[in-house]
């Protein structure tokens, strides 16, 4: 594996499990509403080796919007409890059966300068059912130094969103379900509208991989962003629900070669919050 490469089959990780230089992770996360444990689940069943990347602890504390990028000193600190550090190659999973969290795990690493991160296609779902080898038993961590450089180019917040918007700089695509993304769902969180951000386009994550959870292959994605008229030259601004499945496009985009790409963080979740900012609802 190269620091360019973002994607590394079941077969790669098995074979390459015992690597010294490599660290497994697992990023799972459910959605509001949904009863499920993930860290429950990861310490009775996880490939062997891997440490929990928790989304929801690994964050800003000061935030009152969900799992928000946590300072730089934050991030260092949680890593190098975990073991993770310069010189590792790190491989996330997720337990979904479509790419899901890991996908905002890779996009926060590579936020904090470390590129040689790639994402097991397919997750967890896909290693089980071809009956590779997991654990309940906790990895052995030693701390170890961690590097790390935030990239503002990867990142938006309300207010540079909100610029972009009006002066039309960047186009704003959405990667929620076309009900939501239309209004037409109860949004989950408390005091949060229904609706999308005026002009953005719709692209839902789940379409971007097949029935086994693998991401599809590349002139599909590209299609798929032309179908909805996404101009791949020009810069773009990804957003979801909470600034998770956004960061399945931002994968996306990156395995095309597209660099102009940044996630709104707050999302959906910040947007729909602010009475003042207008949305648009409908088909």
């Amino acid at each position: 594996m190269d620091a360019q490469q973002l994607l590394v089959s079941t077969e790669w990780l098995e074979k390459h499990l015992n690597a010294p230089d490599l660290r497994v992770m697992d990023a799972s996360l459910v959605l509001p509403g949904d009863p499920r444990n993930c860290e429950e689940e990861y310490k009775k069943c996880h490939i062997p080796g891997a440490r929990f990347f928790d989304i929801n602890d690994i964050a800003d504390s000061r935030s009152e919007l969900p799992h928000m990028v946590p300072p730089v000193e934050k991030f260092i600190s949680k890593m190098r409890a975990m073991g993770i550090g310069d010189g590792h190659r790190v491989i996330i999973y997720d337990t979904n059966d479509a790419l899901f969290s890991a996908a905002r795990a890779w996009w926060m690493f590579k936020l904090f300068g470390k590129n040689d991160v790639a994402i097991l296609d397919g997750g967890l779902p896909k290693w089980l059912k071809e009956g590779r080898p997991v654990e309940d038993m906790p990895p052995i961590m030693r701390d170890r130094h961690f590097t790390a450089r935030r990239n503002a180019a990867l990142i938006r917040d309300v207010t540079q969103v909100a610029a972009s918007h009006k002066l039309s700089d960047a186009q704003i695509v959405d990667a929620r379900s076309p009900v939501r993304f239309a209004g037409q769902e109860q949004e989950a969180r408390e005091g949060v509208r229904n609706g999308r951000i005026p002009g953005s386009k719709n692209v839902y994550y789940k379409d971007l991989t097949g029935p086994s959870g693998t991401l599809l292959p590349l002139d599909e994605i590209r299609e798929i962003f032309a179908d909805e008229e996404i101009d791949l030259d020009k810069p773009i601004i990804l957003t979801c629900g909470s600034g998770v499945t956004a960061c399945v496009l931002a994968l996306a985009l990156e395995m095309l070669g597209h660099k102009q790409w940044s996630v709104y963080d707050g999302s959906w979740s910040e947007w729909g919050a602010y009475p003042e900012l207008a949305i648009d609802t409908g088909w």
